[in-house]
């Protein structure tokens, strides 16, 4: 990558050629129908946009019988939520999430010895920030239309849920948060953003605590963003720094870094991109591969509902949390609970706590 964080060796036998919805030099936030329109069902769609358009796009994208994918958070709401997963069956598409840390091999092992090892759940605490002129860069619906919780707590939210899917379930948020740098700059958002979340263990409904804290009003550090976490559960405990790999770089006239490589291989080799087997990758090529068995007939959309992808219908609770927790700032920090029908996994409302 250059000085502006564009690519600036080639990728291999890949024509990047693209028309683009709007023009270059055009304006349009309907532009996504027009584009939507130039594509036939089985096709891919992969939606990196602002977290309040994600809903419309996908839904468009899922009624012209496309297969895909969102940026977490999927949707800003449990009732959008719902929306989409009743849309994907109707349209026997795949509709997922991407969330890469799922791919993340610390991650994933950490997964996997939890749900074996460690017995119901008892308590995490996760963060994860990035420095403060985030804030510019986000100006434009920074506080307006999302905030640093659905953007970055949205990631160990997955986390649990992908975790402990089958163990226990989130029944209680509560947020909080702090102020003033965003203030400053005349953004009315918060700086940083707590959610405490209660979860009740299914086999015998005792009760789990986790504390999600998410800030982009860090200082510059060795790393873009802090990221980490410490699960306990009643047999054991897991520590994960995501941040720190063990691998560090110092180079004359440029800062100090902790890199992640396994994330991202963002140097070249021979001059063409070798990042391919780096999990921020896997995330879209194993999206791809589940699109393609699924187009060949191989599988149905709803044999990825196992935990290997994020699909829409096994994400209800992390936006349930992400709800309840913007719903529990505005009203001062109100606790809410989170409802459940019929079946004991899938939110199907939000509301206050009535003490």
């Amino acid at each position: 990558m250059d000085s502006d964080g564009y690519l600036t060796f080639h990728l291999k036998d890949m024509d990047l050629t693209c028309d683009t919805y709007p023009a270059d030099d055009s304006v349009d936030p309907k532009a996504y129908l027009n584009a939507v329109k130039t594509y036939k069902p089985g096709d891919l769609a992969i939606i990196f946009t602002p977290d309040d358009t994600h809903y419309d796009i996908a839904l468009a994208c899922i009624n012209q019988g496309m297969h895909v994918m969102v940026t977490k958070p999927i949707v800003q709401t449990l009732e959008h939520h719902n929306s989409l997963i009743k849309a994907a069956k109707e349209k026997n598409v795949l509709v997922t999430m991407e969330v890469h840390k799922r791919w993340d091999p610390f991650y994933a092992d950490a997964r996997d010895r939890a749900r074996s090892q460690l017995g119901n759940f008892q308590y995490m605490y996760a963060y994860m920030s990035q420095p403060k002129h985030q804030l510019d860069t986000f100006k434009a619906w920074a506080g307006k239309s999302s905030d640093i919780s659905y953007y970055l707590n949205s990631h160990h939210i997955d986390f649990s849920e992908w975790t402990l899917e089958g163990i226990a379930r989130p029944v209680r948020v509560t947020g909080t948060s702090s102020s003033g740098v965003a203030h400053s700059k005349g953004m009315k958002t918060e700086d940083s953003i707590t959610l405490t979340v209660q979860w009740e263990n299914l086999n015998d409904k005792t009760l789990g605590c986790a504390v999600y804290t998410s800030s982009w009003v860090a200082p510059k550090s060795d790393v873009h963003s802090q990221q980490r976490f410490f699960l306990m559960g009643t047999n054991g405990e897991i520590n994960v720094d995501q941040a720190h790999r063990g691998m560090t770089v110092a180079c004359d006239g440029k800062p100090f870094g902790s890199v992640n490589p396994l994330f991202m291989k963002y140097t070249p080799t021979n001059g063409k991109f070798s990042g391919q087997a780096s999990y921020g990758v896997k995330s879209f090529e194993c999206f791809v591969d589940a699109c393609r068995q699924i187009n060949a007939g191989a599988k149905t959309a709803d044999a990825f509902d196992d935990g290997s992808l994020a699909t829409v219908g096994t994400t209800c609770q992390g936006t349930a949390i992400l709800e309840a927790g913007r719903r529990s700032l505005d009203a001062d920090s109100r606790p809410m609970d989170i409802v459940y029908g019929d079946d004991a996994n899938t939110p199907v409302d939000i509301r206050p706590h009535e003490f």
